[in-house]
């Protein structure tokens, strides 16, 4: 499933990088806590949070994320869109609550952190 596929799953609108939505997340992971992104996040992962902050992006950068989405209409202020664009980190937000954009990947096929070796 490729961020493209993701984004008409969610309803999501691309907020950064749409030239490489082409990519395919190897699972997804859906949190708030930046410190469990870092320890149970896998590498080639998306990341679906109501945080909008830069340091999701860093954090994203940190742990080889391929995206992040946006959830519950959250909108990321313009300095963590720079930096996406810089990093060269899709961004999607959606209406979505995140339990509902999480199910929802998951019906369609898309693995959890604990489910990728």
């Amino acid at each position: 499933m490729t961020l493209r596929e993701i984004k008409e799953i969610l309803e999501a609108e691309v907020l950064a990088c749409e030239e490489l939505l082409d990519r395919e997340p190897r699972s997804a992971c859906g949190s708030d806590l930046l410190s469990d992104v870092l320890a149970f996040t896998k590498e080639n992962s998306l990341l679906l949070t109501g945080l909008t902050n830069p340091q999701v992006i860093r954090t994203a950068e940190m742990s080889d994320l391929i995206g992040v989405v946006f959830v519950r209409g959250k909108r990321p202020e313009p300095a963590t869109v720079e930096l996406a664009t810089m990093k060269k980190i899709p961004l999607l937000a959606t209406r979505l609550p995140m339990y509902e954009a999480c199910g929802r990947l998951y019906m369609r096929g898309l693995k959890g952190c604990s489910e990728v070796e």
